[in-house]
C-alpha cells in the first residue's frame, strides 16, 4: 500500500510517506513531519484518484496523519 502511494506523489513527497492504508473507503497516510503533511494536504484530490485507480478500489476520503519519530521526547 505505502508503494502505491509513493507512487502516485512527487519524488520528494514520496520519500515522507511512513505509512499507508485503506479502510471503508479512507486512504490514510502517515508522513514524517507536519510540513510534508500540509504539502500532501495539497495533492489529496489527486491522489485519492490515482491510488484508488492503481488498486481498483473506490476512495471517497483522505486522512493524513503525522507519524512522530522514534525515541521523541513523548516516549520518556
Amino acid at each position: 500500500m505505502v508503494e502505491q502511494v509513493r507512487a502516485a506523489l512527487p519524488a520528494r513527497l514520496a520519500e515522507a510517506v511512513a505509512s499507508a492504508g485503506i479502510e471503508q473507503g479512507r486512504l490514510t497516510v502517515g508522513v514524517v513531519g507536519a510540513v510534508w503533511a500540509s504539502r500532501l494536504r495539497y495533492s489529496s484530490d489527486a491522489l485519492r484518484k490515482r491510488v484508488g485507480t492503481a488498486m481498483g478500489v473506490e476512495i471517497l476520503t483522505v486522512r493524513i496523519r503525522v507519524i512522530p519519530p522514534q525515541g521523541s521526547p513523548g516516549d520518556i
